[in-house]
């Protein structure tokens, strides 16, 4: 990371990004070039590193990309918000926080699997617990991202 200035250590900051953020932007190996989609995500993160979940439709060009080449970056931001350069062109920026990671996608089979995926994904988008039924999880493609590295910082607003 160029800037190390805006680098992120506090494993509770890190816990606050992956609250506030809704979507993840999924990138995946694809020809001529990369393929990038957003996703609603889940998470459990803690002293064995982070985990990611998504879900989706159990067909399609996004699963065929990660059965064909499971490497995947995911990047994640909140708190973005404009920066006034006023009359200095250069000067306009944003604030932000994000994640930017690196890992492996696997697609979930067992239903004990895919009740812990569910159950993170929602959890992390309503702040609810919900029970499934396996006729439920049968019919919903679930990836579990087992983060390898990942970068994360944040540019906040200068004080003026």
């Amino acid at each position: 990371m160029r800037r190390k200035d805006r680098e992120i250590k506090d494993p509770e900051r890190i816990r606050e990004i992956l609250d506030k953020g809704r979507i993840m932007h999924l990138g995946l190996s694809d020809q001529p070039y990369p393929y990038v989609v957003p996703v609603h995500y889940g998470y459990q993160f803690d002293e064995k590193g982070l985990i990611l979940y998504f879900h989706g439709a159990d067909e399609g060009h996004k699963l065929d990309l990660l059965r064909q080449d499971n490497s995947v970056c995911a990047q994640i931001d909140c708190e973005v918000e404009d920066i006034s350069g006023g009359d200095v062109p250069c000067r306009y920026s944003s604030t932000y926080a994000s994640l930017i990671r690196y890992g492996q996608g696997e697609i979930l089979e067992s239903i004990e699997d895919k009740t812990m995926a569910m159950k993170c994904l929602m959890h992390n988008q309503t702040h609810r617990e919900f029970e499934f039924s396996e006729e439920m999880l049968k019919r919903v493609c679930l990836v579990r991202i087992r983060v390898e590295s990942y970068t994360r910082k944040e540019k906040r607003n200068p004080v003026i």
